[in-house]
């Protein structure tokens, strides 16, 4: 299981855009808006049977502490079962002692990616695809409109295991189509 976390902004990511011509497209936004969304997503691959799981939390204007960090763990393990083997960056949050002591507890095996090495971490591209795929080019009227919109494509994501099985294909780490 890999774990990260990301913020969304209320700047959209500009993509290109299909117009009539002549006519460009305009993107309208909130200027100096410094609202935010921030998400925690697990992303799993099942060794025996090869599926793939997504888990996600998301939080407007707030960011990722170890009082959110815990409890999302903690609602993992209602849904994961075996032995679990979670990577992630080194974030110091992750390394907290709150969060080790509650990994210890639930006899979860933790392995750190090693520094600057995002090309390892599905969920780093779960990230891109979100950001400049289903939201790009949306300008959110706020960031309660912007963590709706997200939930909604997370969810989307959640239902599509072939792309999500790309991911995980897509770092040096795994070969999920054996």
């Amino acid at each position: 299981m890999f774990i990260d976390e990301s913020g969304l902004l209320l700047a959209p990511v500009v993509r290109r855009s299909w117009a009539p011509c002549g006519q460009t497209p305009i993107l309208y936004q909130r200027g100096r808006a410094h609202e935010k969304v921030s998400i925690i997503a697990a992303l799993t691959l099942s060794p025996q049977h090869r599926r793939t799981g997504l888990y996600f939390s998301l939080r407007a204007n707030e960011n990722v502490t170890t009082t959110w960090l815990v409890p999302f763990l903690r609602a993992l393990t209602r849904h994961l079962r075996g032995a679990v083997v979670l990577i992630w960056d080194r974030l110091p949050g992750h390394r907290a002692r709150v969060v080790t002591e509650y990994l210890q507890h639930r006899h979860w095996h933790v392995a750190l990616l090693p520094p600057y090495a995002p090309e390892l971490d599905p969920v780093e591209l779960l990230w891109a695809y979100l950001k400049h795929n289903p939201l790009a080019n949306f300008a959110p009227a706020d960031a309660c409109h912007l963590a709706h919109v997200a939930t909604r494509h997370v969810q989307r994501l959640r239902r599509r295991p072939d792309l999500l099985r790309s991911f995980f294909d897509a770092t040096p780490l795994f070969f999920s189509r054996r």
